[in-house]
């Protein structure tokens, strides 16, 4: 079969012919028509990610068609158009994640690929009113966003919710959920278009980081924030807890800004806030996530699709952070 290959560290995306994988006991084959990226691909490409080996296929989001199946699987699968759990072993704690968690494309072979071999407790029906790459922009950055937004932060209907860096996969998944939920939401973003977008697809308003006075502007439009969800971390974050209301939550998925300068303790007790770190999600939180995507018909923004051929087009568009939306790896022939 056709794959991805990335064979060592800053090295290109390569086409290569590999084996098909062979299935065990409980996992099926799904022959793949559109995978998607993450941010988390080019942090293996760059070895900033823990855990790396080569070489390796990557892509954790996959959608497409049960081919094969495994022995102790139910028939219902075979030929069933089918989205990816990307995740697997969380473990018994749901407040977070057990040592033998695993994601597709990194320490298993991903979705880079004509076929991926998965367990059949990961897949599920392909939501009917999505196409094979809406599908494929949702999992990792959709339980991610929905675990932070819900479970984490428990943004609730009414609340005044503030969404860092939007343009990204998780971030417009939150503000997608968030709006669907009935929630107050504004953004940020380095770029006033982004913005623009935002607003067009629910949100309230928003400011653009880059300016000196962007908390300010948000405090005009907004006051505060009942919940803010960040994926950047870095000199910003004191600034978010000037921005929360008293009894604020914070929840944060990344750190693409880096460390967390002169946090000062007092405000954040003072003002009885709470700092949650979230990554993924469980079994049940990914359920959940295409239970509110199915509820609400939400349409995930897709920002470009790729051939095979233009993989490492789509991680340099990645790694400028030019998409609103996700970006997809079309294997359709």
């Amino acid at each position: 079969m056709k794959a991805l290959v990335l064979e060592g560290l800053n090295k290109p995306l390569i086409e290569r012919e590999v084996e098909k994988p062979v299935l065990n006991s409980g996992e099926v084959l799904v022959k793949i028509n559109a995978s998607s990226f993450n941010r988390r691909d080019l942090w293996i490409q760059k070895g900033l990610y823990a855990g790396i080996k080569y070489p390796i296929i990557l892509g954790s989001d996959g959608a497409g068609l049960v081919e094969e199946l495994g022995q102790d699987v139910d028939n219902k699968w075979n030929g069933m158009k089918v989205i990816i759990n990307p995740s697997s072993h969380w473990g018994d704690d749901y407040r977070a994640q057990s040592k033998d968690f695993r994601i597709l494309g990194l320490p298993d072979n991903g979705t880079f690929a004509e076929y991926v071999k998965v367990p059949v407790d990961n897949l599920y029906p392909l939501p009917g009113h999505l196409s094979y790459a809406e599908a494929a922009s949702l999992p990792l950055a959709g339980v991610t966003a929905f675990r932070a937004l819900f479970k984490r932060a428990g943004a609730m209907k009414g609340e005044k919710v503030l969404i860092s860096g939007v343009g990204g996969g998780v971030a417009l998944f939150a503000m997608q959920f968030a709006v669907a939920e009935g929630a107050e939401v504004y953004v940020t973003s380095g770029n006033p278009e982004k913005i623009e977008k935002a607003k067009f697809l629910g949100a309230y308003g928003g400011a653009n980081y880059r300016n000196s006075n962007w908390v300010d502007d948000l405090k005009g439009q907004a006051g505060g924030f009942d919940v803010i969800i960040d994926s950047a971390g870095g000199p910003g974050f004191k600034q978010l807890i000037e921005l929360a209301n008293p009894g604020g939550r914070i929840a944060l998925y990344g750190a693409t800004n880096g460390n967390v300068p002169e946090l000062d303790p007092r405000r954040i007790y003072w003002k009885q806030l709470s700092i949650l770190g979230s990554t993924m999600g469980t079994k049940a939180d990914f359920e959940s996530m295409i239970d509110f995507v199915q509820k609400h018909q939400l349409l995930p923004v897709v920002d470009k699709v790729f051939g095979f051929n233009e993989a490492n087009d789509a991680l340099e568009r990645i790694s400028k952070s030019e998409q609103f939306g996700k970006i997809i790896l079309s294997q359709e022939s």
